[in-house]
């Protein structure tokens, strides 16, 4: 079981909360409806996603068995074999048709918007799975617009409006996490050898450029997010506060980066990093506060 938990690579369903963005910024955190939806858009993400990541991994095996540690995975050393894995492939890929057409009779609402956004996706990765991921800066390009289509996906499920600063900070913060995890690979090739062509277009001088540019979009786009009318309104002019938050957070990811090179898989630093995971816990205990209690 915990094989193929593995090649599902559940511990990366962490990047689909972000289909919650809509549901929290909007204040409807305890709308029950709402939250279904969002539920719903994380579980059909989730699959769609796993989708990608087993068919990456199948594509990789070869290249994968050199890695010093996607090795251990599932299809590179050997513990599910390729038909297996395909046939998985096959079920998840049904499983998400079966959702969104059992979504919209259950919500009573055409999700026409959430299927083009999930086969955008989709249709994204696999170009991105067989050759644009060995083009440098269109491969986090890539990674960044999948964050992109998370939000959207968890708007358009719920019906609710994406801020424009929302979508651009989501873009940027996704950057900031694709090109820390690039740098880490750098690290790593410099060790083993180089693991993906993108990297012949980056070195490191060039990614820590990229972090601090892309770090100083997405403090300025959180800063304009809470200085909108809507938001304000919405949260009460102390929201503004809320950006000490954000720099400590971003402050640390780049000290874990360009400090200790710990960044390969940044979804690590969420399950292992208590700085950044104590911070994220009050900044949004400091937003459910503003929520019911603004003044």
């Amino acid at each position: 079981m915990i094989k193929y938990l593995k090649l599902l690579r559940v511990e990366q369903w962490v990047k689909n909360f972000f289909v919650f963005i809509p549901l929290f910024f909007s204040g409807n955190i305890t709308n029950l409806e709402f939250l279904t939806k969002s539920i719903f858009a994380f579980v059909v993400f989730s699959l769609i996603a796993s989708s990608i990541y087993i068919l990456n991994d199948y594509k990789d095996i070869e290249a994968d068995r050199k890695h010093p540690e996607k090795k251990n995975r599932p299809l590179a050393n050997g513990s599910i074999s390729k038909g297996a894995a395909l046939f998985l492939f096959t079920v998840l890929i049904s499983a998400v048709a079966f959702l969104i057409f059992f979504g919209q009779e259950y919500f009573h609402k055409n999700l026409w918007k959430f299927a083009v956004i999930i086969a955008s996706y989709f249709i994204m990765n696999l170009a991105y799975t067989f050759n644009l991921k060995h083009v440098a800066i269109v491969d986090i390009f890539i990674i960044a617009i999948g964050f992109v289509l998370r939000v959207l996906a968890g708007g358009y499920a719920t019906g609710i409006k994406i801020s424009q600063w929302a979508i651009l900070l989501t873009f940027v913060l996704a950057l900031v996490l694709a090109v820390g995890k690039r740098r880490g690979e750098l690290i790593n090739a410099a060790i083993s050898g180089k693991t993906r062509k993108a990297l012949d277009g980056y070195n490191v001088q060039f990614a820590d450029i990229v972090l601090s540019i892309s770090v100083t979009l997405a403090v300025i786009c959180y800063l304009m997010f809470t200085l909108t009318p809507e938001v304000q309104e919405r949260f009460g002019v102390r929201v503004f506060y809320t950006v000490l938050f954000v720099v400590f957070a971003f402050l640390r990811y780049l000290q874990q980066t360009l400090v200790y090179n710990k960044t390969e898989s940044p979804t690590k630093i969420v399950y292992k990093d208590r700085y950044i995971q104590v911070t994220i816990l009050i900044w949004i205990i400091t937003f459910l506060v503003l929520i019911y209690y603004k003044s």
